[in-house]
């Protein structure tokens, strides 16, 4: 049976205020200065996110960071976006499954979500992301695939779809904030970008239909309205 609607979302920066790489980088790697040059040459595709997002977490180990006093430090600062948890109750209750689909390495995505959000909300959200492997206090990002961008997410959303019968076609939404959402931006009905975040900069320069959010209470007033046939998909579109 196909679910009335399927969420997809990012997680660093999207489901959390913070991207947790970026703020690693920031703090225990080589500096926000440098990671914002590189951002911005990925954003002008001259550097492709797997080779800009290599360079800025290779920079954390080698200033003497193990992967797990890492996970102690984002947990000590990352917070969630105030309203996902009223988002992720609704969905549940209402049978509409929520995947995170992200560029980042699972074993934080678990910890903060579990921190978060509790054991319960972890049996019911599917996460597809990158891993790393560590070895003493060197550690390394694992990519799910060989593309640019490391982990091809339009692909994982693919992968996802076919698990359903939709003969009966969902809704899709896709919730995200930056670069490394870019494969994902064209394959959903609605995607919902964060305000001033680097998503909407791509978004209008390639002429996607989008929205922007300033937290999830923003995205279940749009999801829910369009499930209950309230708000028609353009009438969210900018």
């Amino acid at each position: 049976m196909s679910p009335p609607a399927i969420v997809f979302t990012d997680w660093d920066g999207t489901v959390t205020l913070q991207d947790s790489n970026d703020y690693i980088t920031d703090h225990l790697g080589f500096g926000y200065e440098k990671r914002k040059v590189l951002n911005d040459l990925m954003l002008e595709e001259k550097l492709s996110f797997r080779e800009g997002f290599d360079e800025m977490l290779k920079s954390i180990p080698a200033n003497g960071y193990s992967f797990e006093k890492c996970v102690a430090y984002l947990l000590e600062h990352i917070k969630l976006d105030p309203g996902f948890t009223e988002f992720y109750h609704w969905c549940h209750a209402n049978g509409i499954p929520i995947y995170v689909i992200s560029s980042g390495m699972s074993p934080i995505i678990e910890a903060l979500l579990k921190k978060l959000l509790g054991q319960q909300v972890m049996d019911h959200v599917t996460i597809i992301s990158n891993s790393v492997e560590t070895n003493g206090d060197d550690w390394h990002i694992v990519y799910r695939d060989d593309t640019p961008f490391g982990h091809d997410k339009a692909e994982s959303i693919k992968q996802c779809l076919e698990k359903y019968d939709l003969s009966k076609k969902p809704y899709l939404f896709y919730c995200g904030d930056g670069v490394s959402d870019l494969s994902a931006a064209k394959s959903c009905d609605l995607l919902f970008a964060r305000r001033g975040k680097d998503l909407v900069k791509f978004c209008i320069k390639q002429h996607i239909k989008f929205t922007q959010f300033d937290s999830f209470n923003d995205i279940l007033d749009d999801v829910k309205g369009i499930v209950t046939g309230q708000k028609k998909l353009e009438d969210c579109y900018e």
